[in-house]
């Protein structure tokens, strides 16, 4: 199995842009996923955040968690579960407007620093954005304006931990998915693995790189891309010793944004043309109603529902 790809970004100012283009284009069309070295965010901010993610999982969730999984008797089950995840988890919303003032139980220097955090992420995810289309050979700025509503973009960050968990071969971290949205950077625990991927039938382990960011693309950016790139199945394996720490951002169209395939990816070859429209269009709050409830099947029945459906609104086709 060939190595999983690892992209320095500092490459992209120099004569290894070409090269380094290639190695992100490769990776969004085989892969799904890539690790970012040199992405542009201090080691002291990262630092900062992970101390301070730990410390407020020990000091308010691990309790709760513990009790949480005791009274639904996970710790004693004989036969795999299907229907829960070993994972103690809470959402920050940032755009169109930020919640980070409502969590409950949060320091107010960890709201500063995961305030300032965000506004690195979503920077560095609009920048991915634009290279993703340069490769395409989309104009400038398409695939951050296709992912815009009346709102702008929607943006959030799961800050989740998975404890040590005492049967691993019956509980899974985090089922097996793809992600709904657009682009998704995570910053990951670089000591406890457990981050895997789906390639070519095989489970790939994601490898933990300090100070590193993990780059997954969502079901909006296969659509988008009339399927040049793929949104690829992942999991999390749940481990008995440590407790791995992930910081998940979704930067994911705002909720009235209509989806479809970039006309530019398109082949209009007379009458094959409807052919070539494999992506239905729909509005992406539309999908999400459909995912929630199907985010643990496969994306394709999601896209044919979208299809079936009409795929837009009544509102939208007005």
């Amino acid at each position: 199995m060939e190595n999983f790809p690892v992209i320095n970004l500092e490459k992209l100012n120099g004569e290894e842009r070409g090269a380094t283009m290639a190695k992100i284009k490769d990776a969004c069309e085989n892969w799904g996923f890539f690790e970012l070295l040199n992405h542009g965010i201090s080691h002291e901010l990262m630092d900062a955040v992970e101390r301070l993610t730990k410390e407020h999982y020990k000091k308010c969730m691990e309790q709760r968690f513990k009790q949480l999984m005791a009274s639904k008797g996970l710790e004693r089950v004989q036969a795999e579960v299907h229907d829960m995840d070993w994972e103690s988890t809470f959402h920050l919303r940032h755009l169109p407007s930020s919640n980070i003032f409502e969590i409950p139980d949060l320091e107010d220097d960890y709201r500063k620093i995961m305030k300032e955090f965000a506004v690195k992420l979503e920077k560095l995810a609009e920048e991915l954005l634009e290279l993703l289309g340069e490769n395409l050979g989309l104009e400038k700025g398409y695939i951050k304006k296709a992912l815009c509503g009346s709102k702008g973009p929607t943006f959030a960050t799961k800050v989740s931990n998975y404890p040590p968990c005492p049967k691993p071969d019956l509980i899974k971290g985090l089922r097996a998915h793809t992600d709904a949205g657009g682009i998704i950077l995570l910053f990951q625990d670089d000591k406890v693995s457990g981050l895997q991927l789906l390639k070519d039938g095989h489970w790939i382990d994601v490898p933990p790189m300090r100070h590193s960011i993990v780059i997954n693309l969502g079901d909006q950016l296969e659509v988008i891309t009339n399927g040049r790139y793929k949104s690829v199945l992942h999991r999390v394996i749940a481990q008995t010793d440590g407790n791995r720490m992930s910081i998940a951002s979704f930067y994911n169209p705002g909720s009235d944004a209509v989806i479809y395939p970039a006309p530019a990816l398109v082949e209009k070859e007379g009458d094959d043309e409807k052919k070539n429209h494999v992506y239905p269009k729909f509005v992406f709050e539309d999908y999400m109603k459909l995912y929630a409830g199907l985010k643990f099947q496969a994306k394709e029945p999601r896209f044919e529902a979208m299809r079936a459906t009409g795929g837009l609104s009544p509102i939208a086709t007005a």
